[in-house]
């Protein structure tokens, strides 16, 4: 039977409506804790996978304390995407571990060890002249293996949980792997686009049109996830109980030029994601220059322009408080912001129309800016990362950036800055410190890392664990 297609602005229900809506529940608020430790890996246009440790402790006149955790030449072209799984289970007196999985223009996915737990020393070299840098050496961060489910570009990956690695390509693929193995569990396709007669761009054959899964994001149900591809001007949102696809949404021509997408450009979606609650109660399509912000309804919410006009990189959602109704959309931008949108019903801005024409989008009301002209920095965000220390709104947030002028900065934000918002979007954010990459950065993930272990045992890990009999000969022969 035939898949029906629905226009957003149409009055039929979605297939997103019977998602859950349970509530999320408080938890009592405490301070923030320093010193702490975290780990940021960081992927770059130069085939590098580096891993910095960066110790947090405002006591101290420095502020944060960076070491090098390893550097792999971990691919044969660009690194694209990366993705962490949560820690393994803690075990007694064994140290826990973080599944990275990093995804390339050679097709490759490769995939790593990462210890979750603070170095115990760090060392500076005996030469400095030649290595000022210090160094952590932790014999757990090993690499496990390489993936070769895709035939082309490696767009997404993400872990949902520790036992499942989701990843899209240019092949129009999204496969499912099972982590305790590596076998691929199934393969999700999406429809290759037929020409309409416009440039095919650089990424097609002659003659043809550009294909391939863009982005793709996970409800928190783990039961539908929702994608975007290349010249395609919708979304795709697939059950994933099923593996089929649920439904088709179509970017009407009035909606993408509420957010920039003119007659002669694309139209397609660059990247996706989901509230940033439990719930799940919004989500929103990313295009070149614009954010289209949709309900469980699928019906467009509101937009988000930068201004100036600039070109977006990179979102997500951020969840304030402990409630669920507190979130803002966060979003990174070609000339070096990070700025922070309350989609909220409330805080919408409404503009007045012209006579006989139809009322445009509400606007997402930017609360909050960090980094820009005003903080002294003009380059390109690429990719960031937000992590929570502290919880309520007495906490701090980490914001760590990285771009193409191989800066990762770490940067604390209180979460109380961008709760409220009265008057012109304020500067906020305090910049802690800078490490220099010498790579020009293109994706980065980081997280908290969990205190040392005493007298845990640092466990050897060999390589390839979990890969199936002949897995490893056909992955090193194929380098």
């Amino acid at each position: 039977m035939a898949k029906r297609k629905r226009n957003i602005n149409g009055d039929s229900a979605a297939a997103v409506a019977d998602a859950p809506s349970k509530k999320v529940k408080s938890t009592s608020s405490s301070t923030p804790k320093y010193p702490i430790t975290i780990q940021v890996i960081a992927g770059s246009y130069d085939r590098i996978l580096h891993g910095v440790t960066a110790t947090i402790d405002l006591k101290n006149k420095d502020k944060v304390e960076f070491a090098d955790t390893f550097l792999f030449n971990a691919h044969a072209s660009a690194i694209r995407c990366l993705a962490l799984s949560p820690p393994s289970a803690p075990i007694p007196k064994q140290t826990q571990k973080i599944i990275l999985a990093s995804g390339s223009t050679d097709e490759r996915i490769n995939l790593y060890h990462l210890s979750a737990h603070a170095p115990s020393k760090i060392s500076v070299p005996v030469t400095p002249s030649l290595n000022p840098k210090a160094i952590v050496e932790n014999p757990q961060n090993r690499e496990l293996g390489s993936l070769l489910h895709h035939s082309s570009t490696i767009t997404a990956l993400h872990f949902p949980n520790r036992s499942k690695l989701l990843s899209s390509a240019e092949d129009s693929t999204i496969a499912v792997t099972r982590t305790r193995d590596w076998s691929l569990l199934s393969t999700i396709k999406a429809p290759i686009p037929k020409p309409v007669g416009r440039p095919s761009g650089d990424t097609a054959p002659l003659g043809g049109a550009p294909s391939g899964v863009n982005d793709f994001a996970v409800h928190p149900s783990m039961k539908l996830m929702i994608s975007v591809g290349k010249g395609e001007k919708c979304m795709r949102l697939w059950n994933l109980v099923t593996g089929k696809k649920a439904g088709v949404l179509n970017f009407e021509r009035g909606i993408l030029g509420e957010v920039g997408e003119g007659k002669h450009s694309s139209g397609e979606g660059r990247k996706v994601a989901w509230g940033a609650t439990d719930v799940g109660e919004e989500f929103c399509v990313g295009f070149e220059r614009g954010i289209l912000v949709f309900g469980m309804d699928s019906k467009p919410k509101c937009k988000v322009v930068p201004e100036p006009r600039t070109k977006i990189h990179e979102l997500c959602y951020v969840q304030l408080g402990d409630e669920g109704d507190i979130q803002l959309l966060v979003v990174s931008t070609e000339d070096g912001r990070i700025l922070f949108y309350s989609t909220r019903p409330a805080d919408l801005v409404t503009s007045a129309t012209a006579q006989g024409k139809e009322a445009p989008l509400a606007s997402a009301k930017m609360f909050a800016q960090l980094g820009g002209k005003e903080a002294g920095l003009s380059g390109r965000i690429k990719d960031f990362s937000i992590l929570s220390n502290g919880e309520g709104l007495a906490r701090d947030f980490i914001v760590v950036t990285g771009g193409s002028d191989g800066a990762l900065r770490i940067w604390k934000l209180a979460a109380a800055e961008v709760a409220s918002h009265k008057g012109k979007a304020k500067q906020v954010g305090e910049l802690l410190g800078t490490y220099e990459t010498n790579n020009r950065v293109t994706c980065l993930k980081s997280f908290v890392m969990l205190p040392k272990m005493e007298g845990a045992e640092d466990d050897e890990i060999d390589d390839f664990e979990g890969f199936e009999d002949g897995e490893e000969e056909s992955s090193s022969d194929s380098d």
